[in-house]
């Protein structure tokens, strides 16, 4: 691991830009809207969140999971891979990174399969499809498309050093570190270092609050224009879900979602269940 974000894998291969994420999205909007296309990941958020919470993990390996599900469908089309079978690798995986204890094959297979019966509104209340053997092999999939970079840092570590420089921890932590977790339904994970987004989501958090604190983002030797952008991805999320029902439309998004092909990425064969 390398000793700072400057000199990581994270943030010299993939902290990415708006024109390639647009690119590598081409394919997907011949079936989706750019609407569509986000809400389908961020019901795959919630996804990989539940299952975390059901595994009993850190917050900090859900992140990285969700991070390592968002940067493979940054590169690559929602054909590639199901979804369904990517989220819990990438929660396998990332278990592992962050040495969160084992996690046993039987309590991945019980934990998918609980957490698919709580979102049986948007998948038609059927059963986890696929086998444990089947996780672990996309795991070695998911290694290889991730070009094995496998450290991701997160706003979470510079937004408690903030805080604490601004000596409000009771009042702005919690609140903070609930948009950082919001955040992670946007491409902002994709675009910014992790201490930009932590401060954007402590900004929120001070507006919110009704803390004056110009003072101390005047004193920042940040670029300003980037947090903005930040906390307008932020907005941007939060407009979207005041009018959306996600039990009502989930389902007809999904089956408008392409469905892998018979060779994923790179010419290996079919992850699909037999």
């Amino acid at each position: 691991m390398a000793g700072n974000f400057w000199q990581s894998s994270h943030c010299n291969q993939w902290v990415l830009d708006n024109p390639l994420l647009a690119k590598n999205l081409q394919t997907d909007l011949e079936f989706l809207s750019e609407e569509e296309y986000q809400k389908v990941h961020i019901f795959y958020a919630s996804v990989i969140q539940a299952i975390g919470e059901q595994l009993n993990v850190r917050q900090q390996v859900i992140a990285t999971a969700t991070m390592y599900f968002k940067r493979v469908y940054a590169m690559y089309s929602l054909k590639s891979i199901d979804p369904l079978l990517l989220g819990p690798t990438c929660v396998f995986l990332a278990a592992k990174v962050e040495e969160s204890g084992l996690i046993t094959n039987s309590k991945l297979q019980v934990a998918c399969s609980t957490v698919v019966k709580k979102f049986g509104y948007a998948f038609k209340n059927q059963e986890f499809r696929y086998k444990t053997n089947q996780i672990l092999e996309c795991e070695f999939y998911l290694l290889e498309l991730l070009d094995c970079c496998l450290i991701v840092y997160h706003p979470y570590r510079p937004l408690i050093q903030y805080v604490a420089d601004l000596g409000q921890e009771e009042q702005l932590l919690p609140l903070a570190w609930k948009i950082v977790n919001d955040s992670l339904r946007t491409n902002v994970c994709l675009l910014y270092p992790p201490y930009l987004i932590a401060l954007a989501c402590l900004h929120m958090a001070c507006v919110i609050s009704q803390k004056d604190t110009k003072h101390w983002f005047a004193e920042l030797n940040v670029d300003l224009d980037k947090v903005l952008e930040i906390t307008q991805h932020i907005l941007k999320l939060y407009d979207l879900w005041k009018n959306y029902d996600e039990r009502e439309q989930i389902v007809a998004i999904l089956e408008k979602v392409p469905k892998p092909q018979l060779t994923p990425p790179n010419g290996h064969r079919s992850l699909q269940p037999k």
